[in-house]
C-alpha cells in the first residue's frame, strides 16, 4: 500500500507498548488508527518486555477491530533496538509500522529490507519527519514502502535549537515542507502533536492550521484528542452542503459550455470545483 487514497487517518492515537492495560483500551475513543509505541514512551531497560506486549496486543487489536489501523512504532533505524523491534514486535496482522526520525532514502531502504527479512513485506510504513535532515529530505524519504508521513514538531524544534510556541511560526516552514513532499509523492500527511491534551481550543486551532496547510489527520497523545481530530479533519455538514450546491451549479454551467461561474459572491472555475469534489468525497469515506 503506497497511495494516500488507500488510507484514512484523521486520528492516530499513541500509547506506550509497556502499558498493556492502556493498549487494550485504545479503540474506545474510535480513532482511525492506533500506535503501540516502542520508542520515546519506553525506557531502554523496558524495550524487551514492551516488544512482547506489542506483538501480543498488536495482533489481538487488529483481529478484534478489523476496521482499526493498528501500528507499532519501532525505534529509529540507527539505534540498537530497531532490528529486534521489527523482528520481535511486529506481526502480519498490523496495518504497518511507524518509523521515527527517518533522515535518508537509505534508511527507508533499510526499513524495507528489515520488513522483508521478517516476512512482513505486506506492511506499509508511516515515516516520521522530525529532524532537520528528515524535513530537508522529506520528499526523498516518501518512497515505497512509505504510505504516510508525519511531521514531528517537538523533536524538530529540539533538533534545530529553536523555541516551541503556540503560534507555530517556528515550524511553519518545516510543517509546510513536509506536507508538500507528501502531496508530490502521493502519500498521506499527518500533522504534529499538541502536547497540552487538556486544552481543546488549542488542539482545534492547531488542527485547523494543519488542515489548512493540507494535512489529512493528527497525531494524538490522549484519547480525549481523538474526537477533536476526527471532527477537525472531516468536512462539516455546512461544507458538504455548499460543495454539493457549488458542483451542481458548476456542472450545469460546463454543460452549457461555460468554464467559470459566479457562485454566492465568488468566482468559481475548475480549481475550486476540484476542491469541492474533494470535500464531497471526504464526506463519503
Amino acid at each position: 500500500m503506497s497511495n494516500a487514497r488507500a488510507l484514512r487517518l484523521r486520528s492516530l492515537l499513541f500509547a506506550p507498548a509497556s502499558r498493556a492495560d492502556v493498549l487494550a483500551k485504545l479503540p474506545r475513543s474510535n480513532p482511525d488508527g492506533v500506535v503501540i509505541d516502542l520508542e520515546d514512551a519506553v525506557p531502554a531497560d523496558g524495550k524487551v518486555a514492551a516488544r512482547e506486549n506489542a506483538r501480543k496486543l498488536g495482533r489481538e487489536l487488529a483481529v478484534a477491530h478489523p476496521d482499526l489501523a493498528v501500528y507499532v512504532r519501532v525505534n529509529a533505524v540507527p539505534t540498537e533496538w530497531f532490528a529486534a523491534d521489527v523482528a520481535d514486535a511486529c506481526v502480519p496482522e498490523l496495518a504497518g509500522i511507524v518509523v521515527p526520525k527517518l533522515e535518508s532514502p537509505d534508511e527507508v531502504d533499510a526499513v524495507a529490507a528489515a520488513l522483508t527479512a521478517a516476512d512482513l513485506g505486506s506492511l506499509h510504513v508511516v515515516a516520521g519527519a522530525e529532524t532537520a535532515a528528515g524535513v530537508e529530505r522529506a520528499q526523498a524519504i516518501c518512497r515505497p514502502p512509505v504510505a504516510a508521513c508525519y511531521f514531528g514538531a517537538e523533536d524538530f524544534v529540539a533538533d534545530i535549537g529553536g523555541v516551541r510556541t503556540e503560534s507555530n511560526l517556528e515550524v511553519l516552514y518545516a510543517r509546510s515542507r513536509v506536507v508538500l513532499a507528501a502531496r508530490i509523492t502521493g502519500v498521506l500527511a499527518i500533522d504534529q502533536v499538541v502536547p497540552a491534551f487538556g486544552d481543546d481550543a488549542r488542539f482545534l486551532d492547531d488542527a485547523a492550521q494543519g488542515r489548512a496547510l493540507g494535512y489529512h489527520g493528527k497525531l494524538c497523545i490522549h484519547p480525549v484528542q481523538v474526537p477533536l481530530a476526527n471532527r477537525a479533519f472531516s468536512p462539516s455538514a455546512e461544507e458538504v452542503d455548499r460543495a454539493q450546491r457549488l458542483l451542481a451549479a458548476y456542472d450545469a454551467a460546463v454543460a452549457r459550455g461555460e468554464a467559470a461561474i459566479a457562485f454566492e459572491g465568488q468566482m468559481v472555475d475548475e480549481p475550486l470545483a476540484r476542491h469541492a469534489r474533494a470535500v464531497v468525497q471526504a464526506a463519503e469515506t
